[in-house]
């Protein structure tokens, strides 16, 4: 299951070699309740990816500092880097696709 992080732990995950799915979401967002499962789904059954959740209402700064302008907002680094990024439910299909070019 994707664990709730800080911004504190957020800036440690992000600079690791496995890729690190992000998802920018909020308590309130119908959309990110529909996602949410998905990429629990994802985390029990892909390897070496980390799946994390940034609740926006309660790190602002960092959500903007990412262009976070709509939730769900999923952004994909390795390395410290963005590699992918999209905003809204995605199929589990299509994300496991981005992230398996990844690793």
């Amino acid at each position: 299951m994707a664990q709730e992080i800080n911004d504190e732990q957020f800036n440690e995950i992000i600079k690791g070699d496995n890729p690190v799915v992000v998802d920018f979401h909020a308590e309130w967002c119908g959309p990110c309740k529909v996602l949410s499962p998905i990429l629990d789904e994802l985390d029990s059954e892909v390897e070496n990816v980390e799946f994390v959740k940034i609740n926006v209402d309660e790190y602002p700064e960092l959500s903007g500092s990412y262009g976070v302008m709509a939730v769900p907002t999923v952004i994909i680094f390795q390395n410290g880097e963005v590699k992918d990024r999209f905003a809204g439910v995605q199929p589990k299909e299509a994300i496991l696709e981005k992230v398996s070019a990844l690793s």
